[in-house]
């Protein structure tokens, strides 16, 4: 296996890109760049608050376009990977790294979506994607490698095995795994994070008044707001009300079929926001083409 001096990886602290850290480690030798690196006083870990940013210059205008997969999934791990992808590009250009590196599947979409956007914006820029070259085929694998190494794991589940496989940010938490892929059992009641179930929820109603400008949202209850404040402010109402829940079973871009379920509540309300000032505004030629264009547009996922 080659020599690669750096490598940007998009690590989210999870099961796979956990154990990536180290296989990247083993596989293409980075360990004596790193202990050189740490010898000398250097760590290049970024932590990055890229939350303004993705809800002004991704989800904003992905929801102006009703951009909705399959007429229900709100696109919530979708949008937010060419925003990883684009800091990953740029943080190798900063570092001098000959590689990026991300922990999708080889059967999922994310592998698309980064690489895309990788190849995008740096054409040569080489991609290390592990689980195209690994044998680790399993979550249960993954686990046994972590234990082997002393990796440690959180979110493992509580009757034993794998946890779910999640994303979350901003916008959602998306859910895949275990008992999901069995179609025709429930999720659990304690997998949502975010969520309150209906039955939960307060009896009385909440009114949510939203402000526009130029069609994103600068307002939400009289109250200025940047846009990720906007969008976490809806995530607290929406999840108290038990809103935005989603169980779905949809069509890859790779050409399978697969469950997830998702949490969503500020982009539920947002969406509803958005149509019904469209309502107001469109007449019915105009609402049909735009209605033809959001469907195109979502399916590029």
């Amino acid at each position: 296996m080659s020599t690669v001096s750096k490598v940007v990886l998009a690590y989210s602290g999870g099961l796979d890109t956990s154990v990536i850290l180290r296989w990247l480690q083993d596989t293409y030798r980075l360990e004596p760049a790193r202990a050189k690196a740490k010898a000398a006083g250097v760590a290049q870990i970024y932590v990055e608050d890229l939350r303004d940013e993705f809800v002004r210059d991704f989800v904003f205008p992905m929801f102006r376009a009703n951009a909705i997969y399959e007429g229900e999934y709100l696109l919530g791990t979708s949008i937010a990977r060419p925003l990883i992808a684009k800091r990953q590009v740029e943080i190798a250009r900063e570092t001098g790294a000959g590689a990026v590196s991300h922990g999708a599947t080889g059967k999922g979409n994310d592998q698309v979506r980064f690489e895309l956007g990788y190849y995008a914006l740096e054409p040569d820029i080489r991609v290390i994607a592990p689980w195209r070259e690994w044998d680790l085929t399993s979550r249960e694998r993954l686990l046994a490698y972590a234990e082997r190494h002393g990796i440690p794991i959180e979110m493992k589940h509580k009757g034993g095995g794998s946890p779910y496989s999640m994303d979350a940010n901003l916008l959602h938490i998306s859910y895949e795994g275990r008992s999901l892929e069995d179609p025709s059992r429930e999720p659990e009641e304690d997998m949502w994070l975010w969520t309150v179930a209906p039955e939960a929820a307060p009896d009385a109603a909440e009114y949510v008044e939203l402000e526009y400008a130029r069609g994103d949202i600068v307002a939400v209850n009289g109250r200025s707001m940047t846009p990720a404040q906007s969008l976490a402010e809806l995530n607290r109402l929406g999840g108290k009300h038990g809103v935005g829940r989603l169980d779905l079973v949809e069509n890859r871009y790779v050409g399978m079929k697969s469950r997830g379920c998702y949490e969503t509540p500020g982009g539920t309300i947002m969406l509803k926001a958005h149509r019904a000032i469209e309502s107001i505004c469109l007449d019915r030629d105009r609402a049909q083409d735009v209605a033809d264009h959001d469907r195109r547009l979502a399916g590029q996922r």
